[in-house]
């Protein structure tokens, strides 16, 4: 009996101490006046305590779940990253192979303006450090006869090229702008390597486009100076050569009759204020004096 009274009063003990009140002042210290009074029992305490982790557990819960700082917590990613992460690999295949599709026909634009042969890919660049002085090539007899075979026909098939092979050429409908108003100098003549005319004007002439294009080649070479070349419809290009000054930029979408370079002698093998203007189709040179009036 003496030990179930000790725990029953042990019991209402601790259950009083739980419910004894406390009173919590906020007092001026100087003045000792009262500010805040608060009544508090230590139950209250241990159930606002309580509540509060609670709160907090809870919120911390919700923002792992439903908003995007669940990511940053190792081992807890979205579900949806490797499908995303899937789809921006084959964006960026897709664009690799755009751009290197796009640099070959600039590659090949570029080789067709200085008169060489059009390549499938773009060749690798040399590695440095290698010595290729000591190499020696010599032509056998039937080389030399192959090779002239196959020059001969070549320079017959530019003169077809001209309007008068199988595929002729159909501008009728095509008005072509004098690029430059002057005196032509050297004719187109296929024959000899020179795919376009030379016209003579005086210095800072300004040079138009002589039909509408977008601007693929703006550049400078060693040979012929400041170049610029104009892709036009039809599988029309035009060339403007020996330019003192280039006033468009590649990319750029020009009007037929506007201005994208100005008059000039740049390059070794000028010499004098001229313009050296090409016209290709398909990739073969044309005569510009059958289609335009200088």
């Amino acid at each position: 009996m003496s030990t179930k009274r000790k725990s029953g009063a042990k019991d209402k003990s601790l259950g009083q101490k739980l419910k004894r009140r406390y009173k919590l002042v906020l007092m001026d210290e100087s003045s000792f006046e009262e500010k805040i009074r608060f009544r508090v029992t230590r139950l209250g305490v241990i159930v606002l305590v309580s509540s509060l982790i609670i709160i907090l557990i809870m919120l911390t819960a919700y923002i792992i779940a439903f908003t995007s700082l669940r990511e940053y917590i190792p081992g807890y990613t979205d579900t949806s990253l490797p499908k995303k992460i899937y789809g921006l690999q084959q964006k960026t295949d897709s664009l690799e192979r755009e751009f290197k599709r796009k640099d070959l026909y600039i590659f090949n634009l570029k080789r067709i303006i200085e008169g060489k042969d059009v390549l499938e890919e773009i060749p690798p660049p040399l590695q440095a450090g290698h010595n290729y002085d000591t190499i020696s090539n010599s032509h056998s007899r039937e080389d030399s006869v192959l090779r002239a075979e196959f020059e001969a026909q070549s320079r017959y098939n530019l003169y077809q090229s001209r309007g008068y092979g199988p595929d002729p050429i159909k501008f009728n409908n095509l008005n072509f702008f004098p690029p430059l108003h002057g005196i032509i100098t050297r004719g187109f003549d296929a024959g000899n390597n020179h795919f376009g005319i030379d016209i003579v004007a005086n210095q800072d002439e300004a040079i138009k486009s002589t039909l509408d294009g977008t601007v693929i080649f703006a550049d400078w070479t060693l040979e012929t100076g400041y170049i610029i070349g104009v892709q036009h419809q039809n599988n029309i290009i035009s060339v403007y050569k020996h330019n003192s000054a280039i006033l468009k930029s590649q990319g750029t979408f020009v009007k037929a009759g506007e201005t994208i370079s100005i008059v000039g002698e740049s390059g070794e093998l000028s010499t004098g204020p001229h313009l050296h203007f090409e016209l290709w189709y398909k990739g073969n040179p044309i005569d510009p004096e059958e289609f335009i009036t200088f």
